[in-house]
């Protein structure tokens, strides 16, 4: 099966739907598919249910797909760099799942993994709780999560070979190699793509049987906030 495909519009082709699930890699700006999101806002599918760690920021990364009234739904842990999130949210225009961070990213491997659920303790005696099935193990309580999937999982990495094999790059190795196990098809961009048997098999961390379509990108890489000194008088 031929991987690697032209530009993100053609690797997303026939995967669409209105009301579909996407996973979306990244943490803040960091290792997030910026090519694949842009894609998805020309595409013009709407009322999806967004699975990421946060929703980029104003006019960047998931931001742009939040301006444009296209996500009904996050299902997120951090959310606090997005002014339009704030307002959506509060307005009432936009559905929010809150999870702690490790939940969160164990919810999308245990999904991956063909896990339903899963208990912890984190969480418990908050409203993370609230409606959420406990039990006592070894004296202690822990909450039932469940497992997630996606109809389709978006990733970025830093190099791939063409039979979809991955690696990633320090921050960008977070939620993405988890997202690529959780989708029922997985789409990831790159920003260098090798012949087949060229990457050290030691070096992968996700299979190309987790990845169905391949893109090489092009990065902006924007920071997130910029801090920078006072230049210093003479």
């Amino acid at each position: 099966m031929r991987k690697v495909f032209d530009n993100a519009g053609t690797a997303l082709e026939g995967l669409l739907f209105d009301g579909m699930t996407i996973m979306s890699g990244g943490f803040g700006l960091c290792g997030i598919p910026e090519n694949l999101i842009a894609a998805l806002l020309k595409s013009g599918v709407k009322d999806i249910t967004v699975i990421s760690n946060n929703c980029g920021v104003d006019g960047f990364g998931l931001g742009v797909l939040l301006d444009a009234k296209r996500i009904r739904k996050m299902i997120s842990s951090y959310v606090g760099e997005n002014k339009e999130f704030e307002r959506q949210y509060l307005a009432g225009e936009l559905q929010l799942e809150f999870n702690p961070q490790g939940t969160l990213a164990e919810r999308i491997r245990a999904g991956g993994a063909g896990i339903p659920g899963f208990y912890t303790k984190t969480g418990v005696g908050t409203l993370i709780a609230e409606g959420k099935e406990h039990k006592d193990f070894g004296g202690e309580t822990y909450i039932m999560e469940t497992g997630l999937v996606a109809d389709l999982s978006i990733v970025k990495a830093w190099k791939a070979d063409t039979e979809g094999n991955l690696i990633y790059r320090k921050t960008a190795r977070n939620f993405n190699p988890m997202m690529a196990t959780a989708g029922k098809v997985t789409v990831a961009e790159v920003e260098e793509i090798v012949p087949a048997g060229s990457l050290d098999p030691d070096h992968i961390h996700t299979p190309g049987i987790f990845v169905q379509r391949l893109i090489k990108g092009s990065f902006e890489k924007r920071i997130e906030q910029r801090t920078v000194r006072k230049k210093e008088t003479a």
